[in-house]
């Protein structure tokens, strides 16, 4: 028998902070989005919209983003711990976990954590690739320095953190040591996880880096029989959700249908 669940909003309480999260309800297969570094859930409406009322969708701020409270931890093990209790209190268990860039990340790593609590992931323009070397981590600092006027502008529209220049640096490098570690996260993954990439550069890289970090997936492919990739879009990093949420869809649709589970 499916249960259906009943639609809620509101703020949820984790650790020092507090997280502002919907949940559509409904009965259908819950979906739970993973948005990127510093962007906020508003960035997931396309996809929800092609999905449509058949699956149950589950949305939220991450710390010092969007409608939800600031924090002394803005660790990716924070992180971590921010969807374990967003699933808890929702009460979802084998949720599809749809992340886009760091979102991609977490769900990666969250499934690789929890394999018998996920029923799949799809990772929307994300590869393990980071830098990690000084130099390259300088440069992060140096930009987020540059840019740090334009934080409190840039949060009104979800595109930055109600954070530090620092702060913001210093989780940036964070994730790309983890996503830069992350091979073989991937290559033991036992659920399907389903990747959507974008196709050239984005803001802060040039010169084909994008291009070059997604082909580390390639051997992963060969390796792992649980990971996919469903769909190269025309859409770079930064407009892929806002131009090409019909292949997200698309990638959730055809994972749970492939899996055993039915929309009612």
């Amino acid at each position: 028998m499916t249960v259906k669940q009943s639609a809620w909003t509101g703020m949820l309480p984790v650790d020092d902070t507090a997280l502002y999260v919907t949940d559509t309800g409904g009965s259908g297969p819950p979906v739970v989005y993973l948005n990127g570094a510093y962007a906020d859930r508003s960035h997931w409406r396309r996809v929800i919209a092609e999905l449509g009322s058949d699956y149950r969708h589950i949305t939220y701020d991450e710390r010092a983003r969007g409608k939800s409270k600031r924090s002394a931890d803005y660790s990716f093990e924070a992180c971590l711990r921010d969807l374990d209790a967003v699933l808890k209190t929702r009460g979802v268990d084998r949720p599809v976990l749809v992340g886009w860039s760091l979102g991609g990340i977490l769900a990666w790593h969250w499934a690789d954590r929890n394999p018998a609590h996920v029923l799949g992931a799809v990772i929307v323009d994300a590869f393990p690739v980071g830098v990690t070397d000084e130099a390259g981590q300088e440069h992060i600092r140096k930009m987020f320095r540059r840019w740090r006027l334009l934080f409190p502008i840039l949060a009104r529209f979800g595109l930055a953190a109600r954070m530090t220049a620092d702060q913001h640096a210093e989780f940036n490098i964070e994730a790309n040591e983890i996503a830069a570690a992350s091979v073989p996260v991937i290559e033991r993954l036992t659920c399907p996880v389903w990747f959507v990439m974008a196709t050239g550069d984005s803001l802060g890289t040039k010169n084909g880096e994008m291009e070059q970090g997604r082909t580390v997936l390639d051997p992963i492919l060969a390796r792992n029989p649980n990971i996919k990739v469903s769909a190269k879009v025309a859409s770079n990093h930064s407009k892929i959700l806002r131009n090409d949420s019909p292949a997200v869809a698309r990638a959730v649709r055809e994972l749970v249908s492939a899996h055993g589970h039915t929309v009612d």
